[in-house]
C-alpha cells in the first residue's frame, strides 16, 4: 500500500457536499466508487475538508492508501474515466512524506473565493455567482467592513452549528488575507485565506458583509458580533453557488 495525494476540481452544484451521504450523492462517493472499481477492493479517501452541498472546489485534496504501481498520470487517467464530467481529478501523486501525511491534519491553511454580482448574471454563469439584484449597493461600506475579519479572532459569531445545541469547543480562528477585487460587469471576488474555517464561516462573513452593502447591517455590527462571539439572528448566510475551495496549503515537506 502506497499514499497517494491527489487534487480535485468539481462543480458543486448536483452533488451533496463533498462528504459521503447514504444519498450517494456526494462527491466523496462517486471518487470512492470508482477508485474501488479500479483496485478491485474497497478504497477509502480522505478529504482536507467538507463543502457543502452546492459549494464548488478548484483545489480540494485528498489521501488514499493503495496498491498503484503505474503513476499518477495513470491513475490520474483511471480516476477521470469512471466519474461525472462535473468532478475533475487534476493531480495524482505519490506522498514522499509516506502515511505520515494527512490531508486534513497536514494542511496548514486554505483560501476560497467567493463571487457576487451587483447587477444580472447569465443563465450560463449563474451557478457560480451569486446575484444580489440590488437597486443600491454601499460598495465602500462592505470592502471597509471587510478588514475587520483579518487576523486572529472567535468567529463563533460567524458559524453555524453542525449539530442543533451542540457548540464547537475551539472556534479560535486566523485569517491571514481576505479582500475583495474587482471584475468586469459589476462582479466582485471575495479571497479569504487563513488557518481553517468553521462550518459556514466564509459563507456567513459573506453574507453579514453583503448585509453591510445592502444598508441591512452598520460596520459597528460586524464589531459587535465579533466581538461578544455569539451568532445572532443578524447574521446570514450567503448561498452555496458563489463560494468556491480555491486551494489547500501544506508545508512542502508533506508532499
Amino acid at each position: 500500500m502506497n499514499r497517494w495525494v491527489c487534487t480535485v476540481a468539481y462543480d458543486g452544484t448536483e452533488f451533496d457536499g463533498w462528504q459521503s451521504q447514504p444519498s450517494g450523492n456526494a462527491v466523496q462517493d462517486y471518487i470512492e466508487k470508482r477508485l474501488s472499481d479500479i483496485v478491485k477492493q474497497p478504497a477509502n479517501i480522505h478529504g482536507s475538508g467538507r463543502t457543502d452541498a452546492g459549494v464548488h472546489a478548484l483545489g480540494q485534496v485528498f489521501h488514499t492508501d493503495i496498491a498503484w504501481d503505474h503513476g499518477g498520470e495513470a491513475l490520474k487517467r483511471a480516476l477521470n474515466t469512471g466519474i461525472p464530467d462535473t468532478i475533475r481529478i487534476t493531480d495524482c501523486r505519490e506522498s514522499a512524506f509516506g502515511s505520515e501525511f494527512h490531508a486534513r491534519f497536514s494542511a496548514t491553511g486554505k483560501r476560497y473565493t467567493y463571487h457576487i454580482s451587483l447587477s444580472e448574471v447569465s443563465p450560463f454563469e449563474c451557478r457560480f455567482v451569486t446575484a444580489l439584484h440590488a437597486k443600491q449597493f454601499r460598495l465602500e461600506e462592505m470592502l471597509a467592513a471587510t478588514n475587520l475579519f483579518l487576523g486572529k479572532h472567535d468567529f463563533a459569531g460567524f458559524a453555524a452549528r453542525r449539530e442543533p445545541g451542540v457548540a464547537v469547543s475551539d472556534s479560535i480562528r486566523e485569517i491571514f488575507a481576505i479582500g475583495w477585487e474587482s471584475k468586469p460587469e459589476d462582479r466582485w471576488v471575495l479571497s479569504v485565506e487563513g488557518s481553517g474555517f468553521l462550518y459556514k464561516m466564509v459563507r456567513s462573513i459573506v453574507g453579514s458583509l453583503i448585509q453591510v452593502g445592502l444598508g441591512r447591517l452598520a460596520i459597528s455590527d460586524i464589531e459587535r458580533i465579533l466581538e461578544i462571539a455569539n451568532r445572532t439572528h443578524e447574521v446570514n448566510t450567503a448561498p452555496p453557488q458563489g463560494l468556491f475551495l480555491e486551494r489547500v496549503f501544506y508545508p512542502k515537506e508533506a508532499l
